[in-house]
């Protein structure tokens, strides 16, 4: 379910996205516990994989503050408009064209940190599966891993899009306005999938709001700070 037609077109005309190039919130919180719990710091220069990068919010305030930043993205839109933006900010990122359901183009230990901002919960399970063993290949042994995605644990409008527009998979559903489908998934899910890779640090459940067609509606996401492990 690569779906870059879906989302050329979303970045072309905004339904879902939020038209901002300010950093994530929540990406902000993640760096913030890395510099506070693993003396982690942006300043010192981490290679950092930002996983379906999107208009470039989060891979260039990273570049911004010291980090060498990669990004891949699906959209060639939102692939101009990031480059556009890190080339007025004088940053450099290494922004590439494609599926990060696809075999990565890094190598083996390439990366300190990954994160992947509701990004993967638009992938089918067979691109989860690359998507899985690609982060546990370019991912150093010790690094860490930023996740937030969708969760079906008490979300009322992540059952109800389940109930009226099921999706072709478990507990995906299909976003009817932008044709755009989704997975939603419970804590075991998350446990079960992150853990043959990763020692799940910390995994609280977030409410927040998306906005879609200018109405919005309360949703809840996992927030997944994770250590990596290779087995």
């Amino acid at each position: 379910m690569a779906q870059s037609t879906i989302w050329e077109k979303e970045y072309r005309q905004p339904k879902l996205l939020a038209p901002t190039d300010k950093p994530q919130k929540d990406t902000l919180n993640f760096f913030r516990y890395l510099r506070k719990k693993h003396s982690v710091r942006l300043e010192d220069k981490p290679s950092i994989l930002d996983i379906g990068s999107g208009n470039g919010r989060n891979a260039n305030y990273l570049a911004e503050m010291g980090a060498e930043v990669s990004g891949i993205e699906i959209s060639q839109t939102a692939l101009q408009i990031a480059k556009n933006a890190a080339q007025k900010k004088n940053v450099s990122v290494n922004y590439m064209l494609g599926s990060f359901g696809d075999t990565f183009r890094f190598p083996e230990n390439f990366f300190d940190i990954a994160i992947d901002v509701t990004s993967s919960n638009s992938l089918d399970e067979a691109e989860r599966e690359v998507y899985l063993r690609e982060l546990d290949r370019t991912l150093k042994p010790g690094g860490f891993f930023f996740l937030k995605t969708l969760c079906l644990d008490g979300d009322k409008n992540a059952k109800n899009l389940l109930k009226q527009s099921p999706g072709p998979e478990k507990n995906t559903y299909n976003m009817e306005e932008i044709g755009l489908v989704e997975r939603v998934f419970t804590r075991q899910e998350i446990v079960d999938l992150y853990s043959p890779h990763f020692e799940i640090l910390e995994l609280p459940k977030k409410e927040s709001y998306t906005r879609m067609n200018n109405r919005s509606y309360k949703r809840l996401f996992w927030i997944g700070y994770m250590k990596h492990h290779r087995l």
